[in-house]
């Protein structure tokens, strides 16, 4: 008995969704209304509650199973990256350095040879 709509997404898991917002919101709004009654520790605490709760809601959707693959895919892809050593950073730092203390200072002079040229053509500035 699933009822897809034109979207593709069930009725339950459109349910299931708005109960783990709802869930989140709760949790976000109750720290606002108890920020003078309650400890900062234990509002923190209840909002991360609320987010898990909220998470292991939304998990049970079709969504949130997609979501949690492409979590899993990603953690995958990050451990194949490959981190420069410090002395490649070092250097790539300085090459990019170096180029930025040249291009500024190639800018500074076509500024300045076109302000000539400016107060040749237009007669101001002396």
């Amino acid at each position: 008995m699933s009822t897809k709509t034109d979207a593709g997404v069930n009725t339950q898991d459109k349910v299931k969704i708005a109960a783990a917002l709802l869930v989140v919101a709760g949790g976000v709004y109750g720290t606002t209304v108890y920020a003078d009654e309650v400890p900062t520790v234990v509002r923190a605490l209840g909002v991360l509650l609320s987010v898990v709760v909220g998470g292991l809601i939304a998990y049970q959707t079709e969504q949130g199973r997609a979501f949690w693959r492409f979590v899993q895919s990603a953690r995958v892809e990050i451990r194949k990256v490959v981190w420069p050593t410090r002395q490649e950073t070092v250097t790539t730092t300085g090459i990019v350095m170096l180029f930025a203390v040249i291009l500024g200072i190639f800018f500074w002079l076509l500024d300045m040879f076109l302000l000539w040229v400016t107060r040749l053509a237009t007669g101001y500035g002396g």
